[in-house]
């Protein structure tokens, strides 16, 4: 039963019935995007995957018979025939995806001819990887893998166009999580594309991106500040500008609006970087790291005989030798750099105090523990001195009351001592803390 884009409906053929109880109904939705095969690539409702469907499955129910579950519908639905034009997708209804486009690099007309690659890619990295360390497995994929002419290692999830190599291969991301069994995802994205479908960069709403990659094939998340870090020295290799410039680009869409300190300071980098490229700087003063007041770090100048000058909002000295030294100052970036230093200071203080935390609360709840059973052995002892207060000789008895009586008061009194740590480590006596918790200060 074929049916339109974004579509939707219940129960059979496409969705289970009377699972797991009799009389539930599941729903079922398809997107915009249509495989050569005529069928769908996307769910849109409840689950994206069939991966991320079978990982609920597993989770809610145990003891469900998975491949019986799938067995159940078909997950596959067929798009109309009106949908399709000559075999390929009609722009005005669904997003094209033509197989002639997949050809960023050579592409052969058999696929057996580029030793597997399904895409027929001579450059696909399955191949290339051939002659050194085989990869991690990628995961098994029954979903856009399953298309004669898809290739997890070098098409786009998000197009199925070929990924572009050049420049290190700076526009596409790999999700390298590892999903079930050991296995990796191993599916390729386009930067581009998940910028543009809202799955890369810094997303708010449900989705909730900072500089994040989603995948929609595992649902995993990476980190793109890494992977734009390395933005930087790919274009030091580059001598085109335009080059550069596109490179740069993608990094400050990638950053932009990242409220991590990283991304920050990185994104810093990237635009004064671009804006010297528009400047006409040159390619060699692009890269330069500008160390704050690094010439009077080093001690390169004699205060005395030193004359001040302002250009280009740079602060330049001149020695007395003649020479210029120049005193670079980006209060930004400086102000990321005590930021990040403060927020580490913090992190290590706050695991520090957990840590202290932890210890006091096992001591004191130790002590707690031990005074209980104190009082429970009183209250023992004690019965047993008031149904022998008759007899002949009850000073044993009474002896062993009082002398319990004492050691409660002692551990009382100890108790009191290590409930000071109320205030702190740091406020409490070095004597409490060597007696009671076992940590040596330094003096």
């Amino acid at each position: 039963m074929p049916v339109s884009p974004d579509d939707s409906g219940e129960g059979l053929p496409y969705a289970p019935v009377n699972w797991p109880n009799r009389g539930d109904t599941w729903t079922w939705r398809v997107g915009k995007r249509v495989a050569s095969t005529g069928h769908y690539l996307d769910r849109k409702h409840g689950f994206a995957s069939k991966l991320s469907l079978e990982r609920y499955i597993r989770a809610a129910f145990p003891s469900a018979d998975i491949e019986a579950f799938f067995n159940s519908f078909s997950w596959k639905i067929p798009a109309k025939k009106s949908a399709l034009t000559n075999g390929y997708v009609e722009r005005r209804n669904l997003l094209t995806i033509p197989l002639e486009e997949m050809a960023e690099y050579a592409v052969s007309d058999s696929p057996t001819d580029t030793g597997g690659c399904k895409a027929g890619n001579k450059m696909c990295s399955s191949i290339l990887e051939q002659s050194e360390k085989p990869p991690l497995a990628a995961m098994p994929c029954d979903i856009c893998c399953s298309e004669p002419r898809f290739c997890h290692d070098c098409c786009c999830i998000l197009c199925s166009k070929l990924i572009n190599l050049e420049h290190g291969g700076y526009s596409h991301i790999k999700c390298e999580a590892v999903v079930d069994e050991g296995y990796i995802c191993g599916h390729i994205a386009h930067i581009d594309c998940a910028l543009r479908c809202y799955m890369a960069g810094t997303v708010g709403g449900s989705i909730g991106l900072d500089a994040e990659y989603y995948c929609r094939r595992c649902d995993a998340r990476t980190d793109l500040v890494s992977h734009a870090a390395r933005f930087l020295q790919t274009c030091e290799s580059i001598d085109s500008r335009d080059d550069i410039e596109k490179i740069l680009s993608v990094g400050v869409c990638i950053l932009g609006g990242s409220q991590k300190t990283s991304a920050k300071r990185l994104l810093i980098r990237f635009e004064s970087a671009i804006a010297k490229l528009q400047s006409g700087a040159s390619l060699e003063d692009i890269w330069k790291v500008e160390d704050s007041f690094s010439a009077i770090s080093t001690g390169a100048f004699d205060h005395g005989n030193a004359a001040l000058e302002v250009m280009n909002d740079d602060l330049n000295v001149r020695t007395s030798s003649g020479h210029t030294l120049s005193i670079a100052f980006d209060h930004r970036s400086e102000s990321l750099m005590l930021e990040d230093e403060i927020e580490q200071v913090l992190q290590a203080l706050r695991k520090s105090q957990d840590t202290e935390y932890k210890m006091a609360e096992e001591r004191l709840h130790a002590q707690k523990n031990f005074l209980l059973n104190l009082y429970q052995q009183l209250e023992k002892e004690r019965s047993e001195l008031a149904r022998c207060a008759s007899s002949a000789d009850p000073n044993a008895l009474l002896d062993a009351v009082l002398n319990r009586v004492d050691q409660i008061k002692r551990e009382l009194r100890k108790l009191k001592d290590m409930e000071r740590v109320a205030n702190g480590f740091g406020k409490t006596s070095k004597g409490i803390l060597k007696e009671h918790f076992g940590l040596e200060t330094q003096n």
